[in-house]
């Protein structure tokens, strides 16, 4: 169970603060500030405000981790082709009157709030707290440094450009226009090399006991995600390029972004999770905060009580009812893509846990059972209310984490700066490691080494790290940033849509794909005849085994079960003109004439 303090609040310049994990509306307090930020209990709960944002309604609870990220060339929204306000930003149909999104309350409005008070806090710990490396006040003025890097990384990823806010909001910043994205990203590059002087590695202090706390290993390793990015390309008003700022170049970002990686990875404080499938278990069941301490590879989790966060209402395999796993009917939201599953290594132990074909159906006297859902309409596996530790009673939240960064991509990141920077030799060790884990040791001669080995190329290395990139992060949605900086979101969306032609017509790379699936029911861990035993899944298994199972479903590949118009909902409008979402209206109407929108919106 994940601890809930209840803690003062105050209200200072539009400061509120809560509990850490959100539970409890705020109760108010009026202090001096100078009071405040001088107490190290009192500017720890000021800190602990700074997050209240992100489990507001429409905030990242609700709309932000619900919302961005797809479509892609790995993942989509299952009812893309169904016109919806969320199905329109899937498909990159972008207007600033969504009405899923065109709240004042918005994630836009709750990550502003956030920097506010980010901003109010850094103010206040440097004018009263003597922060310094090692003492407790520079551990918070590094948090604080962090959390408003996370609220910019996001709104830029999300919009490009934005509002640049450093300082509380005066009479005379009320009202701002949009700044370039470069200078936000020079200040949070910024921000991250000093938070990371002020900080503890991961469970070094009670201050970084568990991963909703902010770290050394987290600010080093969001600091080389954001050179990344500075330096990668994205859409600009005058086009798709990197950018033009001398100190955003490859040359520049590139090696503070490797000895950021290199800092954690030989820190020893950070690791691979023993197995793919333990590291989600460990998320759904809450223990990578309690009672296991910070230091495996979850890296940073946006921190959600039980009665907030949507995670596996959104991404969790279906439930059509309630059930023996769930006082929630939901999840299913979005799915891998139906060649994903194909394009997986047999041997690869992620492939199961991130592409389940099945969903539970309706429950009779309460218990549900596994049923075959249609080839384009698979569910993420990586959350599953089957594998949580408690039964998720709420109607629309479940409380499980978000895990923002994790230790995978540390190495993933360490692999394509070496590989720029020096050549694929120099890349190899990473990218052996993170195969290491995704198969079997018996596999390693073939999987791991032979395979990374022929990559003799910087070409060939970079392709099998951007390949590599969609196995270890498929319903993360960490793909459609990683495709906008490799200037590949148009390119491989399109090369998936003529993956799935081949996949339906059983051509190309899909010819040995079978086209029937017999199964049958085996007994779950209570004895009851609840999960699905298959044959037909995986390619070649072309044999007629209906002496062998009870069930079949016989065409279950094939041109009606991926249709034109699922097909063609990846995209409406062109992704590579499309990369960000618009600035909602009500925000545009309230700016004093100070905000407008680019791309056409």
């Amino acid at each position: 169970m994940k601890k809930i303090l209840y803690i003062g609040c105050l209200i200072l310049a539009g400061i509120t603060l809560s509990c850490e994990d959100f539970l409890e509306a705020p109760s108010k307090s009026s202090f001096d500030e100078s009071l405040i930020f001088s107490d190290p209990t009192l500017a720890a709960s000021a800190i602990d405000g700074i997050k209240v944002p992100f489990g507001e309604t429409n905030s990242y609870r609700g709309r932000f981790l619900t919302h961005y990220g797809t479509n892609t060339d790995i993942e989509w929204n299952n009812s893309s082709s169904t016109i919806s306000a969320r199905s329109d930003l899937a498909r990159y149909v972008n207007s600033a009157a969504n009405t899923d999104m065109n709240t004042t309350n918005n994630a836009w409005a709750m990550m502003y709030t956030g920097i506010e008070r980010a901003n109010i806090c850094i103010r206040g710990l440097r004018t009263y707290g003597n922060p310094a490396p090692g003492n407790e006040m520079g551990q918070l003025l590094g948090e604080a440094l962090t959390l408003r890097a996370i609220y910019y990384a996001d709104l830029v990823r999300a919009w490009g450009d934005v509002v640049a806010r450093f300082e509380p909001v005066s009479s005379e910043t009320t009202y701002l226009p949009k700044s370039s994205r470069d200078v936000i990203y020079k200040q949070l590059i910024s921000d991250l090399e000093e938070a990371a002087t002020l900080v503890a590695w991961p469970a070094e202090t009670a201050a970084t006991a568990n991963v909703e706390q902010i770290n050394k290993a987290f600010v080093k390793a969001l600091r080389a995600r954001i050179c990344l990015a500075a330096a990668g390309y994205s859409q600009y008003p005058d086009g798709i390029r990197r950018s033009n700022d001398p100190d955003l170049t490859i040359s520049r970002l590139y090696p503070l972004a490797l000895q950021d990686c290199k800092d954690v990875i030989n820190s020893n404080k950070a690791r691979l999770e023993t197995s793919f499938e333990t590291l989600f278990r460990k998320n759904c069941q809450d223990l990578n905060v309690d009672p296991d301490p910070a230091g495996g590879e979850s890296l940073w989790e946006i921190p959600f009580a039980q009665g907030r966060g949507r995670h596996l209402y959104t991404y969790g395999v279906r439930h059509l009812s309630v059930d023996q796993y769930t006082g929630q009917a939901q999840g299913g939201v979005y799915g891998p893509l139906p060649n994903v599953f194909y394009d997986f290594d047999v041997k690869d132990t992620r492939r199961d846990v991130t592409c389940v074909p099945y969903q539970y159906g309706t429950a009779v006297s309460g218990v549900s059972k596994q049923e075959f859902r249609g080839l384009n309409s698979w569910c993420f596996g990586k959350w599953r209310y089957e594998w949580m530790n408690r039964k998720v009673t709420s109607t629309n939240d479940d409380g499980v984490n978000k895990i923002y960064l994790r230790y995978a991509e540390v190495l993933l990141m360490a692999a394509e700066i070496e590989n720029e920077l020096t050549g694929p030799s120099a890349a190899a060790p990473y990218l052996k490691q993170l195969r290491q884990r995704a198969f079997a040791q018996s596999d390693w001669p073939s999987k791991v080494d032979a395979y990374v080995n022929a990559l003799s190329s910087k070409e060939q290395m970079f392709d099998a790290i951007v390949d590599e990139h969609a196995f270890e992060f498929c319903g993360e949605m960490e793909r459609k940033a990683a495709l906008i900086r490799w200037n590949l979101l148009a390119v491989k969306i399109d090369e998936a849509k003529v993956k799935m032609n081949n996949l339906r017509n059983q051509t190309g790379e899909y010819s040995d794909v079978p086209s029937n699936i017999y199964y049958k029911y085996v007994a779950d861990e209570d004895g009851k005849m609840t999960k699905i035993s298959a044959y037909g899944l995986n390619r070649g298994e072309t044999a007629d085994m209906s002496g062998s199972y009870s069930n079949s479903i016989i065409g279950y590949v094939g041109p009606t079960k991926i249709d034109d118009a699922k097909i063609n909902s990846l995209y409406t409008n062109n992704p590579d003109q499309n990369q960000f979402w618009p600035i909602w209206q009500v925000f545009i109407d309230a700016s004093n004439g100070m905000l407008k929108n680019d791309y056409g919106y």
